[in-house]
């Protein structure tokens, strides 16, 4: 074997042969070259051949043709491009997406035939554990008379928008405040009864009007009633014995709003402060509040009594935690004073508020996020809330420009119903009935009226499967102490609440 140390390679060299021994030294005839495999110097463009090595990191250039390739870009008249507008262009697209050219893609053809299988989308939810609620559904289809059904005189009462002189017990009695007296109607017996009159304190012999009364509000239970008056008192009075149980003086601002916590009577006055008078104590003022800076004109206790919402001419709402003499937080989105407030009774959280001339919105608060759920744009002022425990909605009186009723449903908001001109002038309170069917309203019109809005009878029916269509028909089926309709007749006056369909409150 020949070792590789003992014959070392020898040095190439351009003059000797290949083939030849070291003694040698002829050149390789060139004809030799011209036959030898795996090239061929007749043409610039390099052949394939069996003999060629191919790598796969580095690639293989001999199968393309840079040239010709160059060549082809830089001719103008091409025909591997094609003019859009040409036919044999778009003939090609519409082959390659598989059309017919010059077809539709939408085509107008005979209608489908319908199918004779029974359509079982009526059947969704007749079942009794459906959602939907009874009164709900009956919502849509009901009637809301735009007629009263009592209209009672209030001579005397004061044109005041910060005042709040209207309220209902639960023992059916209606307080309303007229110039500087109170005055008591019974929806049971249709009695009215004069509670208490203000004396004038001013030594002038021409009336001032300096002791008007100012607010009216009965306790949840209906068995005090609290009147607030011009000169900043409060009194208490026992509506069933038409007796005073005590005043509550020391302040010098006139007491536009009042609300009822258990023993806890709070009032709002003209500077912006709240008191807090515990009626069981001889120092009744036992907590006072200081956040608005203009005329409190609404306040509304929560049915457990842990918040307080209070509203003023400052345009702001403020709500109040029992334990805290500075508000929880405190709203600026109306733009007018906010005297309509109502706390909704099946959501403790919920609360709406009304602005007044220049703000013209109700908008619904959740006061444990403190965030606003929804806005109502209704295009005149508000006046007073009531919520319908019975349908699930929201009634909202207004002033101008309609003096109208309007009723929502919540949370929808749908309008359900609204009487235009309820009044001749603005509506300036309202008071629902302890059986919410019926509404009172009194505006300076001097006329206290009786609208039967969530009337009851009907949501009866329709759970018995009978659901009345014509709230006419259902309003004579009501057993409500005040569903006599205006200019009827019965040969049983005791039966009637009120012989007369329009009797003035001062007998």
């Amino acid at each position: 074997m020949i070792s590789y140390s003992d014959h070392p390679s020898p040095q190439p060299n351009s003059s000797t042969p290949l083939n030849s021994s070291p003694a040698t030294n002829r050149k390789t005839p060139l004809s030799q070259i011209s036959s030898s495999k795996g090239c061929d110097y007749s043409s610039p463009i390099p052949q394939n051949s069996s003999q060629t090595k191919f790598d796969r990191f580095i690639p293989n250039r001999d199968s393309t043709s840079l040239a010709a390739g160059q060549f082809n870009l830089s001719q103008k008249d091409s025909p591997l491009i094609l003019d859009s507008n040409l036919s044999e262009y778009q003939s090609e697209v519409a082959k390659a997406c598989g059309l017919t050219l010059n077809s539709r893609i939408l085509t107008f053809g005979a209608e489908a035939p319908v199918s004779e299988k029974e359509d079982y989308s009526k059947f969704i939810n007749r079942n009794p554990s459906s959602k939907t609620s009874a009164s709900s559904k009956l919502s849509n289809k009901r009637r809301i008379l735009t007629t009263p059904e009592r209209i009672l005189d209030a001579p005397g009462l004061v044109d005041d928008y910060y005042l709040n002189l209207l309220h209902w017990s639960a023992d059916n009695l209606l307080a309303i405040g007229l110039d500087n007296l109170v005055y008591l109607w019974d929806a049971n017996s249709g009695e009215v009864s004069n509670l208490c009159e203000f004396t004038n304190t001013s030594p002038s012999t021409i009336p001032t009007h300096e002791n008007i009364t100012t607010a009216v509000q009965f306790t949840s239970d209906g068995s005090y009633l609290a009147v607030a008056s011009q000169n900043g008192q409060v009194s208490i009075f026992d509506p069933i014995a038409q007796k005073k149980i005590r005043t509550m003086s020391d302040r010098q601002s006139r007491v536009g709003a009042l609300s009822w916590n258990n023993h806890i009577v709070s009032a709002g006055a003209r500077d912006g402060s709240i008191w807090h008078h515990d009626v069981r104590v001889a120092k009744h003022k036992v907590a006072e509040l200081f956040a608005h800076t203009g005329d409190i004109c609404g306040l509304k206790w929560r049915s457990d009594g842990a918040l307080l919402a209070s509203g003023g001419n400052d345009n702001l709402v403020n709500i109040w935690d029992i334990r805290s003499s500075v508000p929880k937080f405190t709203k600026t989105n109306h733009t007018a004073a906010v005297k309509a407030i109502d706390w909704c009774p099946w959501q403790l959280n919920l609360l709406a508020t009304g602005g007044g001339t220049t703000d013209k919105h109700i908008h619904f608060w959740n006061t444990t996020t403190t965030a606003r759920v929804n806005s109502i744009n209704t295009n005149n002022q508000v006046t007073s809330l009531n919520w319908s425990t019975n349908y699930r909605e929201i009634m909202s009186t207004h002033g101008f420009p309609n003096n109208s009723i309007s009723v929502y449903s919540y949370p929808a908001l749908t309008p359900i119903s609204t009487i235009t001109n309820a009044h001749d002038s603005r509506i300036l309170h309202s008071a629902i009935s302890p059986d919410n069917q019926v509404v009172a309203t009194v505006a300076s019109d001097e006329n206290l009226k009786f609208w039967r809005i969530f009337d009851t009878s009907s949501l009866a029916a329709n759970q018995k499967g009978d659901i009345k269509s014509s709230a006419a028909t259902s309003s004579q089926n009501s057993a409500s102490s005040m569903s006599t309709p205006i200019n009827s007749s019965d040969k049983n006056p005791s039966n009637i609440s009120l012989s007369r369909s329009r009797q003035s409150m001062i007998r």
